[in-house]
């Protein structure tokens, strides 16, 4: 399965599952990551970390470990 983290820039893909459990995954989707939502993936850093998305109409920077965390088609 394909994770944010692994999206290159330009594209835009569907939130298909959210992993991580408590805290981690109650802040991921606080931020406006849920599932069904579409998100382009603007801008990567040179060493992937951190990435920069833009989701309902917002810019939002994730870390790499965050990012591994949600799963996209």
């Amino acid at each position: 399965m394909q994770t944010l983290r692994d999206t290159k820039c330009g594209q835009t893909v569907t939130v298909r599952r959210l992993n991580g459990t408590g805290a981690v995954r109650r802040r991921i989707m606080d931020m406006g990551l849920t599932r069904g939502v579409e998100v382009l993936v603007r801008k990567v850093a040179p060493l992937g970390d951190p990435v920069e998305v833009n989701v309902r109409g917002y810019e939002l920077s994730l870390r790499k470990a965050d990012a591994e965390l949600i799963e996209v088609e």
